[in-house]
């Protein structure tokens, strides 16, 4: 029997989420194995903003390309907009809780934290979606896996960190969880929750076989998402959030349909200024709603908005 070998990242979120998708392969009765590719980003303490976009799943990308693995899983907030030919994202599989979430000391949710209390996050939308809420909090950088993030905490070096909600129920944290933020309070990241399953294109075979792990509602939600982002010209490190859901509604004849509904927001990375906007749109026509609520979000200022930030 052919072992399908899955490229993955060696931190625990990342062989966690990987061996998720080999689980469930072996369940529908194919070999499968994890081989651990080492990447940049991995290997670098720099802010991410720094090293840049795609940091995390060029070398993946390079090891499906050259034959050391046949596929490989991401996490799709990760992945750089631009398409890529050689290879396509043959399964979604059903997303994991999108928001963020803050673990912070004594068990206290943001609006406890008294003003300048040092916040953790890797994250320059996170940053100025906090800096926005008006709290006071000092924001600082944080690089390191989920565990040494939470760490920073229980040791007392930060008050709190904000982290996506979906990783620490991966790894079974989520009783550290002090608040979940309500995408009100904040947007999450493009993709946030979701993985990605990428192999070859010409590697048909595979593809037909991963498409069984896929999860429509969930490619419909994701490509509404990453279309509003493309279009904003901005790489996973930019101030840009949105969420995307497959909604139930009824027509005039009280026939039931779905939609999907996406939100979206663009912010200084001072928090001085966010600018939101959302739209509805038909789940055949996600991308379509994507590029519409960016050109909204173009339209009340979101373009000068950002040259402030750069």
């Amino acid at each position: 029997m052919t072992v399908i070998r899955i490229g993955t990242r060696g931190s625990l979120l990342a062989t966690t989420q990987a061996g998720l998708i080999k689980d469930a392969l072996e369940a529908r009765g194919h070999a499968a194995e994890l081989v651990i590719i080492s990447t940049e980003g991995d290997r670098s303490d720099a802010p991410v903003a720094d090293i840049g976009i795609g940091v995390f799943t060029a070398a993946l990308r390079e090891a499906i390309h050259d034959g050391r693995v046949d596929m490989a899983v991401h996490s799709y907030k990760d992945l750089p907009t631009a398409p890529d030919d050689r290879f396509t994202i043959a399964a979604i599989p059903p997303r994991g809780d999108a928001r963020d979430a803050l673990v912070a000391r004594d068990g206290l949710v943001l609006g406890e934290l008294p003003a300048g209390s040092v916040i953790g996050t890797s994250s320059p939308r996170r940053a100025a979606q906090l800096r926005a809420l008006g709290l006071g909090l000092e924001i600082r950088p944080l690089r390191g896996n989920l565990d040494t993030r939470l760490n920073r905490v229980s040791n007392g070096d930060l008050d709190g960190v904000v982290v996506a909600r979906a990783g620490l129920a991966r790894i079974g944290r989520l009783a550290d969880v002090t608040e979940t933020l309500e995408p009100v309070q904040m947007l999450p990241a493009p993709a946030q929750g979701a993985l990605a399953v990428e192999c070859r294109a010409s590697d048909t075979g595979l593809a037909a076989l991963l498409s069984e792990l896929d999860d429509a509602d969930t490619r419909v939600a994701v490509t509404a998402e990453r279309a509003l982002l493309a279009a904003l010209e901005a790489g996973c490190s930019a101030p840009v959030g949105a969420i995307a859901d497959v909604v139930e509604s009824i027509d005039e004849d009280g026939r039931v349909f779905e939609e999907v509904s996406l939100r979206g927001c663009v912010a200084t990375l001072d928090g001085s200024d966010v600018i939101r906007a959302s739209g509805v749109g038909m789940t055949d026509r996600a991308r379509e709603l994507g590029l519409s609520v960016a050109e909204e979000l173009f339209e009340l200022g979101a373009r000068e908005l950002m040259a402030e930030t750069q």
